[in-house]
C-alpha cells in the first residue's frame, strides 16, 4: 500500500478540555515519509513537534508532546487514532494552543471529517512495524501491556472499575477502519464526578462538560441519553491506545494485550519495543 496524505487542508475548531479555551486545528497535506507533525502557529517561529513516542513528555490524563524549548501539544491521542484509522501517513497539523480541541470527547468528529476528505496516494510505500517477539511493560501494581507477533493490528483490552455501570469490560478485535468507525470512534472519554470536581479545583478540566465526556455519579450516567455503546468505556481506552501506538511512527503489525493500563503504559511499552531492534522489523 502507498503512503497517503490529504489533498486539501482540513480545518476544525473546538474547546480545550483542560484549558477551556477555543482552539483552531488544521490538518494539512505533507510530503511522503514526513509522518505526523504538529505545528504551534501561535508561538514565535511556529515550532514543529513530530508525533513520536520519544517526544511524549507527559502522560497524566492525556498524551502530551513537548520539545526542548518547552513548547507543548497535549491531548493528541484522539486525533492520532482517527488519522491511523483513516489511513493518513503524513500530515502537518497546525494548532493555535497547547491543547487540541476535545470535540465531543471521542474521535468521531475527527474520523468522520477525515473519512470524507479527499486523500492523495504518494510515491512511497507505507512502512509497517512488524512485531517479531513479545515485549511487555508492567507497573508497580502489576498492570501490564504487551505487544505480540501478528500479521495485523488487533487489541485485547480489559478494564475493571468499582462502578457497576463500568465494572469488568473487555474489548478484543482487529482494528480495521470499519471496526474503528462502528465500535471505537464514537466512544467518549469517561470519569467519575468526584474526579471532575478535583481536576477543576486544581485548575484543570476547565472545558469539561457533559458535551465532551461521560460523567458517572455513583451508579448514574449523568449524560442525557446515557452511554452510546454498552462497552463505551473500554472501547474508549482502545481508542486512546490506537492513538498512542501510532506515535511509534508506523502502522503496527502486532497484537496488543492490555489490562488496566493507560497512556503512560503505552508510551513505556514503545520505549521497551524500540530499545532492542531484534523486537521488530520494518517491512
Amino acid at each position: 500500500m502507498q503512503q497517503r496524505t490529504l489533498k486539501e487542508p482540513l480545518s476544525l475548531k473546538g474547546i480545550g478540555l483542560h484549558s477551556g479555551v477555543n482552539v483552531n486545528l488544521t490538518i494539512n497535506p505533507a510530503p511522503a515519509d514526513s509522518g505526523i507533525v504538529f505545528r504551534r502557529v501561535d508561538v514565535d517561529g511556529k515550532p514543529e513537534i513530530k508525533a513520536l513516542y520519544s517526544n511524549i513528555v507527559d502522560t497524566r490524563n492525556c498524551s502530551c508532546l513537548g520539545d526542548k524549548a518547552g513548547n507543548l501539544v497535549s491531548t493528541i491521542e484522539h486525533v492520532m487514532s482517527a488519522l491511523y484509522a483513516a489511513g493518513i501517513d503524513n500530515a502537518l497539523i497546525d494548532v493555535d494552543n497547547k491543547e487540541l480541541p476535545i470535540m465531543d470527547g471521542s474521535a468521531k468528529v475527527f474520523f468522520d471529517a477525515l473519512k470524507k476528505a479527499e486523500k492523495v496516494e504518494q510515491n512511497a510505500a507505507r512502512k509497517y512495524l512488524k512485531i517479531k517477539k513479545e515485549v511487555s511493560f508492567s507497573d508497580e501494581k502489576g498492570n501490564t501491556v504487551k505487544l505480540l507477533p501478528s500479521d495485523k493490528l488487533s487489541v485485547e483490552f480489559e478494564i475493571e472499575f468499582p462502578s457497576k455501570i463500568v465494572g469488568h469490560q473487555v474489548f478484543d478485535n482487529e482494528i480495521t477502519p470499519e471496526v474503528f468507525e462502528r465500535e471505537i470512534s464514537p466512544c467518549r472519554t469517561f470519569c467519575e464526578k468526584y474526579q471532575v470536581d478535583y481536576l477543576q479545583s486544581v485548575g484543570l478540566a476547565k472545558g469539561g462538560s457533559l458535551d465532551n465526556a461521560v460523567v458517572l455519579d455513583g451508579e448514574t450516567v449523568m449524560n442525557p441519553g446515557g452511554l452510546r455503546l454498552k462497552n463505551e468505556c473500554v472501547n474508549h481506552k482502545v481508542l486512546d491506545a490506537v492513538g498512542d501506538l501510532y506515535t511509534s511512527g508506523y502502522y503496527i503489525l502486532g497484537r496488543m494485550v492490555a489490562s488496566k493500563t493507560g497512556h503512560f503504559h503505552s508510551n513505556e511499552l514503545l520505549k521497551v519495543l524500540f530499545k532492542d531492534s531484534s523486537n521488530y522489523e520494518i517491512v
